[in-house]
């Protein structure tokens, strides 16, 4: 970065922002295997939270690589810069004052500390879906797993590529064999319970 760039300051703030969408701005964090079930939970749960009057918005892994992220392959180089670009974003939306959804892999806990730490104490909650590796297997709803296990894609999570999970995640979705609604709305109570929206 130059150092001729300056910080400006602007008289709007997130505060103020904040207080103008009666909501406090959060990143909620849903991290899990390909096929765990991130995508289909986070658009779930944003229906719940904009039925509720919430000002949100979902970042999801696929559709940013179509765009910010679209000049990114899949090495450990790439997801680091895919999740540092992701981090930096959802801290934009933040300052919004926005609820801000994220459905990501994001296998290494660095980088997902990377988002916490550029964001201020509560702002990040972590959610892992915590679905076994042999049920995101078996629904393989884009034939993924099948083609990792070919050799047609390689440095694939949870196959030839690790899968760091949460250590002490805010709330941990354990695998029930349930219907994503019922998830979502698991989810959802959680997230009320434990005050996080």
């Amino acid at each position: 970065m130059s150092t001729d760039i300056v910080w400006h300051e602007h008289h709007t703030d997130k505060a103020v922002r904040a207080a103008q969408k009666n909501q406090t701005p959060r990143v909620l964090w849903l991290t899990g295997l390909s096929g765990s079930g991130k995508s289909t939970i986070a658009n779930l749960l944003e229906q719940k939270l904009v039925a509720q009057h919430k000002h949100t918005y979902l970042l999801d892994g696929d559709n940013i690589r179509h765009g910010l992220c679209g000049d990114l392959g899949f090495s450990d180089k790439d997801r680091v810069e895919n999740i540092r670009r992701i981090s930096e974003v959802a801290k934009l939306f933040v300052d919004s004052g926005t609820l801000v959804i994220t459905a990501f892999i994001s296998p290494f806990k660095a980088d997902r500390n990377y988002c916490r730490e550029i964001l201020a104490p509560q702002e990040f909650i972590e959610i892992h879906v915590d679905t076994p590796l042999e049920v995101c297997e078996a629904r393989d709803p884009k034939g993924l797993y099948k083609k990792a296990r070919s050799g047609d894609i390689p440095h694939f999570t949870g196959i030839d590529s690790e899968y760091q999970a949460p250590e002490a995640p805010e709330i941990t979705l354990s695998y029930q064999d349930e219907s994503p609604v019922e998830t979502a709305q698991r989810l959802y109570d959680l997230l009320v319970a434990k005050g996080y929206v």
